[in-house]
């Protein structure tokens, strides 16, 4: 009966630190308006190819922009569609 009890408690910590995360609402905080390819990757744990194809795809909205490596330019994407991206999730396919 006591191990039941001592069960009990710890799942009703684990509920109340659940729950205290959930009332926070914590969603990333935006301290740039730009971010590279990589550090859009790192945000939202996905991989820079897949932030690269999402861009050309035109599944969010993305920017090229100079990088100072010749006539090449990189993708950049604004903080405010990383936000819609978390809460929309990706554009539909272009035909």
């Amino acid at each position: 009966m006591h191990e039941l009890v001592s069960i009990l408690n710890r799942f009703d910590e684990r509920l109340s630190r659940i729950e205290e995360r959930l009332e926070s609402n914590d969603t990333p905080q935006f301290d740039r308006t730009w971010y590279t390819v990589a550090e859009t990757a790192t945000l939202l744990g996905k991989q820079p190819f897949t932030i690269r194809e999402w861009c050309r795809l035109k599944r969010i909205h993305a920017k090229k922009r100079p990088c100072g490596r010749g006539r090449t330019s990189e993708w950049t994407i604004s903080s405010d569609e990383i936000k819609r991206y978390l809460n929309d999730g990706l554009l539909p396919l272009v035909e």
